[in-house]
């Protein structure tokens, strides 16, 4: 034998050390990653692929990020990193992005964080305090976590990114909000107007309301303006207008709606008694939005106290009017009449009103407001939300619903079976409950026409929302049975855009049945999409909600789970195919001593009848009924967050708008994914084999590790016989 090479060791260490180098090297260089979460959650949707890889102009995203920020920050970070990567793999050339280090902190003059910082105020991204935990102490700390999307001459800003359960969601329509954009504004024959109503009359008494700097406005809001116009590709003009006498200011604040003020005489100051206007309207094409100016506070005691509203935030208003105004997103219909949630006017807070769903679906739609009473559906809509009706629909009304759908209007429809009512008091202040009214508002039969009955009950469960009780109040928690949890088990994950919700909370709900041998007749699919545990029950008569009353039968007279949401696609055939077809009517007062053809003129003009009008079946479309009103309401829906409740509302709009790849997206990160049911048989089975079944496991090993070790014994004796052990 040769003698050992003593340095043979230390060369086989060194080619370790550089395979090791090399691998990292490749690692750092090549980026490759395999996504193995159930729905893809570090993957780049097919969507997302989608609207970045048309790019047709170049897309510049600047991340203004904090850098070393503690945990769970930190992975916001390298996750947008990443993902911003996969986008710029499919975007191409025209998809760029940078990273810029912004530390609101600590900062020399001179250092790339300070004209970040001032870069960052540029494009309106402003630090925003988080907390962390330092040295055992819980402190705040300033960061900057925003970005902004340049794509032409048109901005958009995502300020605040302080999670990642969005992320993707939140990038990829802002980037179709920029495309839509850009096609819209260039799109424009005229200027959009920005008109500053302000009565030289208001500078006389505007010290004394606290405003020293009303005079100056005209020229500020000049200059806001200027800034954006830009942006948006010139298409906004400016306009000061200074209202003199009465008669024009009361012209221009009933026209455009915009704030009058009165004001006494104030003889010490020599200031006679007047009045004047304030405010601003953008306007365009016949149509105006309204831009406050003035915000007033009532104090007690002090009284009330205005400011104007600062260059910042009216940015941000005539970007969102804009949008509006020139109608980047698609239109969603709302039923504004008959007594709807839609009715009520947007931002009036009211109970049960809709204006967490206005917030949520102005994201991505124009909600084009429908009043039945005054004029038909429009031709142009993918689909009308019916959200609470209260007051009959008329035959003529009805038909216009119906004809919509013919024409290809899906139709989304949150209705309630009861009217909700609070009795008058009656003596020594006895507080009764709401009284509970059969509803029927006419849609009903529109909708038994394709096999949907909606039951007149409430459907309540013993697997439903626990409502914490105050400590004064005894403490504890008291079972909501009118709100029931959907579990996953019971929620139709078949459909796309129903695939991540796990579980949402039904309220006031009724049944909602479907006569499959109907819909199967007509051609039409039938999909149940929600319902309820097999612990539920209804209840019909003597309607009384209150929790405090309220207790779950005996088992046998439980209903079983009940139907609560339903989706019908397919080609309706019209309610009104073979029936004689409405025609409205207007009332009108004849004057005696006209001529009688000028009578005859004024008079029901329901011969007159136009061919080729009506509509017996539809193009493939599709109906959604929930019946209640509850699931759209400001009582179940928090626009700030995303909760179950508002993913199913959303995605429900979103699949009848021809927008499931959305729809999907949005519900990628679903926060809520509660277990699925255990039954207590199983749950006993899986607890004894976590305590029992590692030792079991472990014997068994052991035991079969014996006799092996005793075979191999056997056999090496076989093979030497006559050796001793």
């Amino acid at each position: 034998m040769g003698a050992p090479n003593k340095y043979g060791k230390y060369i086989k260490l060194l080619t370790y050390l550089v395979a090791i180098v090399l691998v990292n090297i490749v690692g750092i260089t090549l980026f490759a990653r395999i996504d193995l979460t159930t729905n893809k959650v570090y993957s780049l949707s097919p969507v997302s692929q989608k609207v970045v890889s048309t790019l047709t102009e170049p897309l510049t995203i600047k991340v203004f990020f904090t850098r070393d920020l503690p945990a769970p920050h930190n992975n916001t970070a390298q996750y947008l990193r990443d993902l911003l990567e996969e986008y710029a793999l499919c975007g191409g050339k025209y998809f760029n992005y940078s990273f810029h280090d912004v530390n609101p902190e600590n900062a020399v003059p001179g250092d790339s964080a300070v004209s970040n910082r001032k870069l960052a105020g540029d494009y309106g991204v402003y630090p925003v305090q988080i907390q962390i935990v330092e040295n055992d102490e819980i402190k705040f700390k300033n960061a900057y976590m925003g970005l902004v999307l340049i794509h032409g001459d048109v901005i958009e800003r995502i300020p605040t990114l302080t999670s990642t359960a969005d992320l993707e969601y939140k990038l990829t329509t802002a980037i179709q909000k920029l495309n839509n954009k850009i096609s819209a504004l260039l799109a424009l024959k005229d200027k959009v107007h920005i008109k500053l109503f302000l009565s030289a009359s208001l500078n006389t008494v505007a010290p004394y309301m606290g405003l020293e700097n009303l005079k100056a406005l005209p020229q500020q809001m000049a200059a806001v303006v200027n800034n954006l116009n830009p942006k948006n590709y010139g298409k906004l003009q400016f306009e000061h207008i200074a209202p003199a006498s009465v008669s024009e200011q009361d012209a221009i604040s009933r026209e455009y709606n915009i704030q009058a003020l009165e004001w006494p005489s104030i003889a010490d100051a020599g200031i006679a008694a007047g009045q004047g206007v304030i405010g601003m309207v953008m306007e365009y094409a016949g149509k105006n939005t309204q831009i406050p100016l003035l915000n007033a506070i009532n104090l007690p005691i002090i009284g009330t106290r205005y400011s104007l509203a600062d260059a910042e935030q009216l940015e941000e208003q005539i970007n969102k009017s804009l949008e509006a105004l020139i109608g980047i997103n698609q239109d969603l219909g709302l039923l504004a009449s008959h007594g709807s949630l839609g009715a009520a006017p947007p931002g009036r807070q009211q109970a049960g009103g809709i204006n967490s769903f206005r917030t949520m679906a102005t994201q991505n739609y124009t909600i084009k407001p429908v009043d039945l009473k005054e004029a038909a559906v429009p031709a142009s809509l993918q689909s009308l939300v019916i959200a609470r009706p209260t007051e009959t629909f008329s035959d003529c009304e009805l038909y216009q619903i119906d004809q919509a759908l013919m024409r290809g209007t899906n139709l989304v429809i949150f209705m309630d079976t009861f009217k909700e009512e609070m009795p008058a008091q009656q003596g020594f202040g006895l507080n009764r409950g709401p009284v509970y009214t059969p509803l029927d508002t006419g849609l009903e039969k529109l909708l038994a026409h394709y096999g949907i009955t909606l039951e007149k009950a409430y459907v309540l469960d013993e697997n439903c929302y626990k409502q914490r009780v105050s400590q004064a109040m005894g403490g504890g928690q008291r079972d909501i049975y009118f709100a029931p949890i959907i579990k996953s088990r019971h929620i139709n994950h078949e459909l796309p855009f129903m695939q991540n919700i796990k579980g949402l909370i039904a309220v006031k709900a009724s049944p909602v049945t479907v006569d499959e041998k109907k819909t199967v007749a007509a051609g039409l699919t039938a999909h149940k999409l929600l319902a309820s545990s097999e612990k539920s029950w209804e209840m019909r008569n003597n309607i009384n909600l209150n929790p405090m009353f309220l207790s779950p039968p005996n088992e046998d007279q439980m209903s079983g789970s009940q139907p609560l949401a339903w989706l019908l696609e397919g080609q309706f055939s019209s309610y009104f195919d073979g029936r004689q077809i409405p025609v409205k009517t207007v009332a009108a007062t004849v004057d005696e001593q006209q001529p009688t053809a000028d009578k005859a003129a004024q008079r029901d003009l329901s011969s007159i009848q136009g061919k080729g009008e009506f509509l017996s079946e539809s193009a493939p479309v599709k109906i959604f009924i929930m019946a209640s009103s509850e699931m759209i309401s400001d009582n179940i829906l928090d626009p700030n967050e995303t909760s179950p409740n508002g993913l199913y509302v959303l995605n429900v709009i979103d699949a009848l708008n021809d927008r499931e790849d959305v729809a999907m997206l949005r519900g990628k990160v679903q926060q809520y994914n509660p277990l699925d049911d255990i039954q207590a048989p199983t749950r006993t089975a899986i607890k004894m084999l976590n305590i029992a079944g590692l030792p079991i496991a472990v014997t068994i090993f052991g035991f079969f590790i014996l006799l092996r070790r005793h075979a191999r014994k056997k056999q090496i004796q076989t093979m030497f016989p006559g050796q001793s052990n």
